[in-house]
């Protein structure tokens, strides 16, 4: 493809560049983080979307140490908010003092909280009450907080990586299905293999721990997420996203027999802005300046798991909402047009 005119010029070079600082960073953070090569890039693309993460896994596999690592390597601010259920709405958001100055003349100052960092660890984030929930939803969608009748803008980027862990439920609050949705993906992390096992305990038990280093900062991430926006993406893409979501709605026309028996309401519009802005990210990652229907198709599952919300007969007969949405992509048409559509690479002629 050639340099395009507009705003972005040289765009070769840029995708180029962007492909480059991303594997640099998903680098950096592989040789501190023991395997979890997908939950590091699917970190990632979520922070390049725009968007925020819900990691879930039991504890002890390091979901912490990713989240600090991510905030080492991309030289960012880093807040850790460890939600228990006292936790109160101004603990995080922050609250307005009396404050005295010199002359002896008193006034309301704002105390920043913790919220107000760059990269965000909410720590078991189902432990707080809804009150406080609800406070951290203000901020993952509209990127501000109100206090005191004032609305205060949060810092660019702001990138909210929660966690939860999904065997201990005394003492939790299940998230509400519209703050589930302000998620751009649910990563799961798994338990790692025997190797993986035995390189953690070498590293983590020697007297020299890995660091990471830094790989980027503040001004080229903004640029990088500028450059997502960029990407175009062909009308045939764009249908089949839509097709995707609503194929997980029972009552659509496309909705297999799966989707159909066993789930109460798909996913929503939100997710399909997110699978496409993902899948942009992952095109420019592979070097392309164009989506492809295998983008789609590798982040469709983390983007939607979270969104299905499925019914009771869902939990009698085992069934996930991964394996849901594997029947989606395997039954969904997909159109001569999108299938010949090839990733156009970068530096290939037209």
């Amino acid at each position: 493809m050639p340099a395009t005119s507009g705003p972005y010029p040289d765009l070769q070079r840029q995708v180029e560049e962007f492909a480059s600082h991303f594997t640099a960073a998903e680098g950096e953070l592989s040789r501190v983080i023991v395997g979890q090569r997908e939950v590091i890039r699917q970190s990632l693309l979520c922070l390049l979307a725009g968007g925020h993460a819900l990691l879930e896994g039991v504890p002890g596999l390091g979901k912490t140490l990713l989240v600090r690592t991510l905030a080492q390597v991309l030289d960012l601010p880093f807040s850790r908010i460890q939600f228990t259920p006292d936790l109160m709405p101004a603990d995080i958001i922050g609250t307005s003092i009396l404050a005295t100055d010199a002359l002896g003349n008193r006034s309301l100052q704002f105390q920043p909280g913790p919220l107000f960092g760059n990269l965000i660890l909410a720590d078991e984030v189902n432990r707080a009450t809804p009150k406080t929930q609800s406070a951290l939803l203000e901020a993952m969608a509209e990127q501000s907080v109100s206090v005191a009748r004032t609305t205060h803008r949060l810092a660019e980027p702001f990138f909210v990586l929660a966690t939860q862990n999904p065997l201990e439920m005394e003492g939790t609050y299940p998230l509400p299905e519209a703050q589930l949705d302000r998620f751009t993906m649910k990563i799961l992390v798994p338990a790692p293999a025997v190797t993986e096992m035995v390189e953690i305990l070498q590293r983590t038990t020697g007297q020299n721990p890995v660091a990471a280093v830094r790989r980027l900062d503040t001004v080229r991430l903004v640029a990088m997420k500028q450059l997502v926006r960029a990407v175009p993406v062909a009308e045939v893409v764009a249908s089949y996203i839509s097709r995707l979501v609503l194929a997980t709605h029972p009552r659509d026309a496309a909705a297999s027999a799966l989707v159909r028996r066993y789930v109460r309401y798909g996913a929503s519009p939100r997710g399909a802005q997110a699978i496409m802005l993902c899948a942009k990210v992952l095109a420019l990652v592979a070097g392309r300046g164009n989506v492809a229907l295998a983008d789609v198709r590798a982040v469709a599952t983390p983007v939607l798991r979270h969104r299905l919300i499925l019914n009771f007969e869902a939990q009698v007969d085992s069934i996930t909402p991964d394996a849901i949405i594997t029947e989606v992509l395997r039954t969904l048409p997909v159109d001569r047009e999108l299938a010949d559509l090839e990733p156009i690479m970068h530096g290939a002629d037209e």
